[in-house]
């Protein structure tokens, strides 16, 4: 019987799991360029400041021209982890983020790239099919400068070996 191939929308076995995160590595997520309608189109669906939607405005303002709002940097960022990590994860979702910071505005024609790096990795004491990683999230600009920053809490499961072989509490 012939192999057919893989379809995007077919559910598959999921690479990354819990234990194959280890504190200290960093997840190259991806690029993505902004462009000015882009900016303006995010900001008048959901952050309709002059700064975001009017060039003229923009330039009067403190930021000396128009910038993307923080909301719309924040929502690249998910989307590249969506695209350049979620997709092959075992993911559970997560309980929230801290330290949500908008460093350098985001500027029309800028690339930004998404990275994760790894804080903590914990497996469950209480649900030995799934642990808590912390991870600090970052976009930087072409510069290689940060422009947002957060740590985010994320749930993942573990590999089922992991679980069967009873080695789902560390001690931590």
């Amino acid at each position: 019987m012939a192999s057919r191939p893989l379809r995007l929308d077919e559910p598959r076995m999921p690479d990354i799991h819990l234990d194959d995160l280890q504190p200290g590595q960093v997840h190259h997520l991806g690029r993505r360029r902004l462009e000015r309608d882009e900016i303006i189109a995010f900001a008048r669906a959901w952050d309709p400041q002059p700064f975001h939607l009017d060039e003229a405005a923009a330039a009067e303002s403190i930021y000396g021209g128009l910038i993307a709002s923080g909301w719309h940097t924040v929502c690249v960022f998910m989307r590249l982890f969506a695209d350049g990590m979620l997709s092959r994860a075992a993911a559970m979702g997560s309980p929230g983020l801290d330290e949500l910071r908008w460093l350098k505005p985001v500027r029309p024609g800028d690339t930004l790239e998404a990275r994760l790096e790894i804080l903590e990795v914990r497996p469950s004491r209480s649900k030995p099919d799934r642990g808590i990683v912390r991870a600090r999230s970052v976009v930087v600009n072409q510069a290689d400068e940060e422009v947002l920053s957060f740590v985010a809490t994320l749930l993942f499961k573990r590999r089922p070996e992991a679980v069967w072989s009873g080695s789902a509490d560390d001690g931590r």
